[in-house]
């Protein structure tokens, strides 16, 4: 009988199968918000929302993200499986597994999809921030660039994976996480900048104008930005110090805390609830009941497009 030697580091094996668990626990409630989503952008608008025209891309959104986390998770899944049932009498046994993962095709499928998943997430982050902004060049230059140097690192991290390296030590992937958050911050910072800015437009125009919709929308942005903005730093810095175990707990959760923040937000506005309580009830007569973000003069149009 030929028996193998196993290296054996308790955190790391303990790591890998909390990560997946909590990876579980959140897509649970990805998935729970991307079937709201679906059914609260089939249903008429709230309020007179004139999100109308961007339903067929919302509810393509939400199901082409579904899917490829879907896939991603799934993945993920079936290899924990392998690492302490179908494999667990490989070479060097589980921790040997974890840390060399990248070499295993399914692994690849599920890096893959998640990236992509990335793509199309903060594909839609640029187009609410273009909109707000009336697609002024200032911001969408610099703000494409940076997406389309996130894709190209994403791309290079994928076929670097492809080769088998572990994946801890794919050195660029600090970088391509550091852009990820950076377009997201930014995003919140220029959004939160422009609908401010509209409201004191707003309120130097209509004397009694009541900026709680403009508030509201801040916080929802903000609230939901804010959640994996601190999930993904935390990512950066274990990954950039090696600490393994943190890294993995982070990185089996990480797509889904992101397209969690993006569907809340999606959810709010589809159904009214971006509004501020007691808006629709309370609002002065003549007082435009929507707002929207032109060169000139704000009018009537963009809410919707958050």
């Amino acid at each position: 009988m030929l028996l193998y030697s196993q290296k054996t580091d308790l955190w790391i094996e303990r790591s890998r199968l909390v990560g997946m668990l909590l990876g579980c626990v959140t897509y649970g409630i990805f998935f729970l918000l991307s079937v709201q989503s679906c059914l609260a952008l089939m249903r008429r608008p709230q309020h007179g929302g004139k999100i109308a025209n961007n339903r067929p891309a919302l509810v393509f959104y939400v199901i082409i993200t579904f899917t490829l986390r879907t896939l991603s998770i799934s993945a993920n899944a079936k290899y924990t499986e392998m690492i302490w049932i179908d494999l667990r009498n490989a070479p060097g046994g589980p921790l040997t597994l974890i840390e060399d993962e990248m070499a295993y095709p399914i692994n690849i499928v599920a890096l893959s999809t998640g990236h992509i998943q990335e793509w199309f997430m903060q594909a839609l982050l640029l187009h609410r921030c273009f909109a707000i902004w009336n697609w002024a060049k200032c911001v969408t230059i610099p703000m494409i660039t940076f997406y389309l140097v996130m894709i190209g690192l994403s791309v290079y991290i994928q076929v670097e994976a492809s080769t088998g390296i572990a994946f801890y030590d794919i050195n660029i992937e600090p970088a391509y996480l550091g852009i990820q958050v950076g377009l997201n911050v930014i995003y919140t910072i220029l959004v939160a900048y422009r609908l401010l800015d509209m409201r004191r437009k707003m309120k130097e125009l209509v004397d009694q104008y009541d900026s709680r919709l403009y508030d509201t929308l801040v916080l929802i942005i903000v609230e939901s930005v804010m959640a994996y903005t601190i999930f993904a730093i935390v990512f950066i810095v274990a990954f950039a110090m090696h600490l393994n175990g943190i890294t993995t707990i982070c990185f089996l959760s990480i797509g889904q805390v992101q397209g969690i923040a993006q569907l809340i937000i999606i959810i709010r506005v589809a159904t009214g609830r971006s509004y501020a309580h007691g808006y629709w009830s309370t609002r002065p007569a003549g007082v435009p009941t929507t707002v929207a973000f032109a060169e000139e003069e704000p009018t009537d149009d963009h809410i919707a497009r958050l």
